[in-house]
């Protein structure tokens, strides 16, 4: 089989972590749309849990979501009962986002299906090499984590 078009771009770890990203974001987007989930749908709701209840722009800023793109996405999640949205008890100028019983059932669901998908893209790798990957992935990332 001839060699792969533009060996020297495919041989950047730039590159390579790129193919990565996305094969994992596939991997993930598809577990997640067997539970009527999206991505971004799914990081809103993982927020809430962990940061609720929360002020919305406080959200916003928390998963790095354009405010009117987070207004679409807490509508959907509304709507299907998944979050409920009411005045913050500490200012009443801003909306308070809070996970439902159903939203807490879902993101469970969702949850463990992002697992095994990334159990999927990381297969290839021992246990000991995907903790080494994940920590390396850590301290290039930028996350700060």
């Amino acid at each position: 089989m001839p060699e792969a078009p533009l060996p020297a771009i495919r041989s950047l770890p730039s590159w390579l972590l790129g193919r990565a990203a996305a094969r994992g974001r596939a991997l993930v987007a598809e577990a997640l749309a067997e539970q009527d989930m999206r991505m971004w749908h799914h990081v809103v709701l993982s927020a809430v849990r962990d940061l609720g209840p929360v002020a919305q722009a406080d959200l916003g800023r928390g998963v790095r979501l354009d405010p009117k793109d987070l207004v679409g996405v807490l509508n959907d999640l509304q709507s299907a009962g998944l979050v409920v949205r009411e005045p913050d008890p500490r200012d009443r100028r801003k909306n308070a986002v809070s996970l439902t019983e159903e939203g807490a059932r879902l993101l469970k669901r969702c949850e463990k299906a992002a697992r095994a998908a990334n159990d999927e893209l990381l297969a290839p790798l021992s246990a000991a090499e995907r903790e080494q990957f994940t920590g390396m992935l850590r301290r290039i990332s930028g996350t700060g984590e």
